[in-house]
């Protein structure tokens, strides 16, 4: 204990560089556990019940139908029989009968609905429907034989078709040759609409009204199995049995993710379904949730590919450090560990007394680390094997150290300041290896990739890592050379402290050769994330702009040509211009007879002057053709943008069908993509609106508009919107209109670009960037104190003589910096260049294509980046001048000169 005490400062850097390893290898995946677990169940929360359900349906026959509330009793039946682990994932489950609203048409004396537009009304019983909503009027229906068949309404549905208890109706089949009778009994109001178990009876709480003539009402009402069994049986409709089960997002975990996914695939597979519940020769089933959870695992593993090369670099960093510190520790023992050898103790002895001053400290420190990781929200990673390393690392590396000094014994000590001309075969055999493992480990991961869902590859994993040692190494080598050169021209200029400065940085290269590996590895590492953040950042801007290409995206289904006016006058709003696209447009070769129809593609029409200063005004980087830009009405074909795939089945023009009427155009670009078309388009054609011929009473009708401004009062604006709709509508009409065909929406670039931040895995991506970010700078400055601290007994000496002739204290900070600038200088570069070269070496291996769909991944090199790696100079250097005020006020620099001991 006494030991322990004298040499604390040692004992206690080793001890805090274990409990931050161990906080490293075991917080760092329970974050990114918990934050992938997070995003999964946001992900499968937001998907529509088609897709996140498993359904199972069967349609029969009012002939061959059984009773609707049998199908109860095989509710459980099924639930029990899905593929595992499906069975312990269901959280809520309903049956239902129901007779569909196409095939059901209905009709009434009280009130009349004889004329006008078809009512058509789909029927369906529920399980749970009556606990889900509250009667407003009447009561629950309770249908019996030989009566008419009794319904409950939801509010809207009654005010629509003006529905009452009491009201009686006759529902009509497909054939229309009978007719079913009924008795509306009861209204409801759902107690909250947003409940799944609505999901099905949309049309019950949103019935839809005809907006042009020919359309019928949509509509849905409530009954008992008994009414669903009556009303098959009178109107001869199809009765279709559900039974529909959904999975508690909250259970799924990214551990269960394949076998969850490969169980939900199995589930279309009507193997399963037994034979005493579904009559499994008519069943159907229905999901899609494999989809999203195989492509929610394509982005984690992704991001798991990120986030390991991330750790390893921090991890190889830390144990660099750690190695630096207990090589400091011995060091600075040198003289006691000659002295028991001189007294004959066995290397043995050594080893069990340095050791007995680690075992009490070291394993409680990682233990601690590993007991606040493990307070860190997220889920473990399993056995903490990682942890059982580190504490047998730093427990036994300085015994070992000390060890390995004292093999040679030796009176005199050397000095460990001078480079060897020529390094020993095995080191160059040694440096020689790990330039070749980490060319082999680059070819492999380009071949191969980095594949978490097969396991993780310690190797390939660490090839950044080689990478950035084996960049080290040679940047160790070449040293020398430019510090030569530089010490022969301080030696021309005016003054001392430039010439000492590099020269010792010169001699003192063996000092800081581990610190300068540390720090080109944790340099790497930082600059690696950052790189990656700023390619997939760039890669979301274009999607971004060539989804919305302007501040706000108008979408509706037709406004009339003066809408423009009205949009312009809403708070906000600056300019805006018209839009006309749509999909599956006709493309011909000519107009005649004899025309060769192509393939269709997406058409958009832009009013290209208006466009581009939307865009402008926007702060949009879009490159506007001038071809489009410059084009003007004539009388020959109009100039358009196609894409690649267009441009190869044409001959150079052809004819495209804008609203029923069809234009001539050439080709005068082809571009693989266009803002406002959308991603992953790959036929289109772009036409100026401005040069094509419009008349009076047919001109082109804009579905959208490309809005530019700020603070945009998006409920005026929808309202506004909607209002032209309908105006647009009864024009059309030749009567009031009170309902759109389709509700106009608006989308805004900035959430559109934020959405891509909320979707996937991308909280354990902004983890993998944070983590190598700003990992890697706290490392690199620890790696520059390592570096003086290294040679601190050393450059006290030199400082007390040369206080003696008359250095200040100001002058021996530029000593230090002059000394510093070259290790800090050549880390970052070198460091900088391995993490900036990293993304492009390694390719589609990181998987980053995954996190900007649609969108090309390039890489992009941030000037932030660039400026970070100079402020991490500077940052270093403050540091090293922190560490060597820190320790001269240690070891008191006028002190040194008379007792003559480094550790005075």
């Amino acid at each position: 204990m006494r030991r322990i005490r004298a040499y604390s400062a040692h004992v206690g850097l080793l001890a805090v560089l274990g409990l931050v390893a161990a906080l490293l290898v075991t917080a760092v995946p329970r974050l990114a556990n918990g934050y992938a677990d997070r995003s999964l169940h946001a992900d499968v929360a937001r998907l529509p019940h088609l897709v996140r359900d498993v359904s199972v349906a069967v349609e029969q026959q009012p002939d061959d139908a059984v009773e609707a509330a049998a199908g109860q009793a095989g509710l459980d039946q099924l639930a029990d029989a899905l593929p595992q682990p499906l069975p312990g994932l269901v959280a809520r489950r309903w049956y239902a009968a129901r007779l569909d609203e196409e095939l059901l048409t209905a009709t009434g004396d009280d009130p009349p609905m004889d004329g006008g537009a078809l009512k058509k009304v789909g029927l369906r019983a529920q399980t749970g429907v009556e606990e889900a909503a509250v009667l407003t009027a009447g009561r629950w229906p309770r249908s019996e034989v030989g009566h008419p068949a009794e319904l409950a309404v939801s509010a809207a549905v009654a005010e629509m078709l003006s529905l009452r208890p009491g009201s009686q109706l006759r529902f009509s089949g497909p054939g229309a040759l009978e007719q079913a009778q009924a008795q509306v009994v009861g209204v409801f109001n759902p107690r909250d609409a947003g409940d799944p178990i609505w999901d099905d009876l949309l049309l019950a709480l949103a019935p839809v009204a005809p907006v042009v003539d020919g359309e019928p009402y949509l509509a849905a009402a409530v009954t008992d199995w008994a009414g669903i069994d009556a009303v098959a049986v009178g109107s001869g409709a199809p009765t279709t049995y559900e039974w529909r089960y959904r999975f508690d997002e909250r259970r799924l975990n990214t551990a269960t993710l394949e076998a969850v996914a490969a169980a939900v695939a199995d589930t279309r597979q009507v193997g399963w379904l037994p034979e005493s519940a579904v009559q499994t020769s008519l069943a159907t089933v229905q999901t899609s949730l494999d989809v999203t959870l195989i492509r929610f695992a394509e982005q984690l593993y992704a991001v798991q590919a990120l986030l390991a090369i991330a750790q390893t670099g921090l991890v190889a960093s830390l144990l660099g450090l750690i190695l630096l510190a207990a090589r400091l520790a011995v060091q600075r023992r040198r003289d006691e560990l000659a002295l028991l050898r001189a007294r004959g103790a066995s290397l043995a002895a050594i080893g069990r007394r340095t050791l007995a001053e680690a075992a009490p400290v070291q394993p409680v420190a990682v233990l601690l680390g590993w007991l606040v990781a493990t307070r860190v929200p997220g889920r473990s990673d399993g056995a903490p094997w990682a942890v059982l390393l580190l504490a047998v690392l730093t427990t036994a590396v300085v015994p070992l150290l000390a060890m390995l000094s004292q093999r040679r014994g030796a009176l005199v000590a050397g000095r460990a300041d001078l480079v060897r001309q020529r390094p020993s075969i095995r080191r160059l055999t040694v440096e020689v290896s790990v330039l070749v493992v980490a060319g082999l480990g680059v070819l492999l991961l380009r071949r191969r990739g980095l594949d978490p869902a097969a396991g993780v590859d310690a190797y390939l994993s660490s090839v950044p890592v080689l990478v950035a040692v084996a960049a080290a190494l040679v940047a160790i080598r070449l040293l020398p050379w430019p510090l030569r050169l530089a010490g022969r021209l301080a030696g021309r200029t005016r003054g001392a402290l430039m010439f000492l400065g590099v020269a010792r940085a010169g001699r003192g290269a063996p000092v800081a050769l581990g610190p300068l590996a540390v720090l080109i590895v944790a340099v790497s590492t930082g600059v690696f994330g950052g790189v990656v953040a700023t390619t997939v950042a760039a890669a979301r801007d274009r999607a971004a702009t060539l989804t919305v290409p302007a501040d706000a995206w108008l979408a509706g289904y037709a406004f009339p040509p003066d809408a423009a006016d009205a949009l312009t006058g809403v708070a906000g709003v600056e300019t805006v211009t018209r839009v006309w696209v749509d999909s599956n447009r006709r493309l011909l070769s000519e107009t005649g007879p004899q025309a060769t129809v192509f393939s269709p593609a997406r058409v958009l029409v832009v009013d290209v002057p208006a466009f581009a200063e939307v865009v402008a005004r926007s702060g949009v980087d879009v490159d506007v053709p001038a071809a489009l830009r410059s084009a003007a009405r004539g009388d020959g074909p109009v100039p358009a943008v196609v894409s690649p795939n267009v441009a190869a089945g044409l001959g150079g023009s052809a004819v495209v069908d804008v609203q029923g009427r069809l234009y001539e155009f050439h080709v005068a670009g082809v571009a693989d993509t266009f803002p406002g078309v959308g991603l992953g388009v790959d036929r289109f054609v772009v036409l100026p609106w401005q040069a094509l011929p419009e008349y009076e009473f047919t001109p082109i009708i804009p579905n959208r508009y490309l809005i530019a401004g700020d603070d945009i009062d998006e409920a005026k604006l929808l309202e506004v919107a909607d209002d032209a709709q309908r105006r647009r509508q009864s024009a059309v009409l030749g009567r009031e209109v009170t309902q759109t065909q389709l509700p106009a929406a608006l989308e805004t670039r900035r959430a559109y670009r934020e959405g891509l931040e909320r979707t996937g895995a991308n909280e354990v991506l902004t983890l993998a960037f944070t983590a190598g970010a700003a990992g890697g700078t706290a490392l690199a400055v620890l790696a520059v104190g390592f570096a003086v601290v290294a040679d601190a007994a050393g450059r006290g000496r030199m400082l007390s003589r040369l206080r003696t002739m008359g250095l200040s204290a100001a002058h021996g900070r530029r000593l230090l910096v002059y000394e510093l600038v070259p290790l800090v200088v050549i880390a970052a570069l070198t460091g900088g260049a391995v993490g900036m070269a990293l993304p492009r070496l390694l390719g589609s291996t990181l998987g980053l294509s995954a996190f900007a769909p649609g969108v090309p991944i390039r890489d992009h090199l941030d000037p932030l980046v660039v400026g970070g790696v100079l402020a991490l100079v500077v940052l270093g250097l403050l540091a090293g001048l922190a560490a060597e005020n820190l320790v001269n006020r240690r070891m008191r620099l006028g002190e040194v000169l008379r007792l003559g001991e480094e550790n005075a």
